[in-house]
């Protein structure tokens, strides 16, 4: 399929610092369908400025190629080691600058979040996830990734994709009370 066969176009970005996974879903009529998906190899650069750079280049060169209309990131989890946390923020943030820098909206879900909407826990394992979505998106084995971090970047895309079809969250609508008061002509008083 063409990008211009999707209504829609979402990248997910597992950020890294020594691999980073990316995975880009269409929608398709009202489908989601694998477009690509693959990791960006950094633990041959010794420099982790280099890294970074290596990053944003890479993520734009995705956008560009692929032109996503939304991205998709794993947001980094609270970890004990300060210098780790650090370097994975420094990771999304130049990887969310590239997206910026193209005009693509981001949003950020936490690692839990995705899990649970991928496989219904939120504890389940990186081969869990990879396996639901092989099932949810009907990939070949053959095409299955050796690195999981393409397919969390994938699950990422996959969240925001079923997250976008909730009734009450498009449109910014979060609860009933901000819809009542972004909608108050369909208050029906008997």
């Amino acid at each position: 399929m063409d990008n211009k066969d999707f209504d829609k176009i979402i990248i997910g970005i597992d950020p890294g610092t020594n691999v980073m996974g990316y995975g880009l879903l269409g929608v398709s009529n009202g489908k989601p369908v694998l477009i690509a998906m693959g990791v960006l190899q950094l633990s041959k650069l010794e420099d982790h400025y280099l890294r970074l750079r290596r990053i944003y280049d890479r993520v734009t060169s995705i956008v560009d190629e692929f032109l996503p209309d939304e991205m998709a990131i794993e947001a980094p989890f609270y970890g004990k080691n300060v210098q780790s946390m650090l370097k994975l923020g420094r990771a999304q943030g130049v990887a969310m600058a590239a997206a910026l820098g193209r005009q693509v909206p981001i949003a950020e879900y936490e690692p839990r979040k995705i899990k649970m909407a991928i496989t219904g826990n939120g504890a389940a394992s990186k081969e869990q996830v990879a396996m639901m979505l092989q099932r949810q998106l009907n990939i070949d084995k053959k095409d299955m990734p050796q690195l999981l971090d393409a397919t969390d970047a994938l699950a990422a895309a996959l969240c925001h994709y079923y997250e976008s079809k909730k009734p009450l969250t498009s449109g910014g609508s979060k609860s009933w009370k901000d819809f009542i008061k972004k909608h108050p002509d369909r208050i029906v008083n008997s």
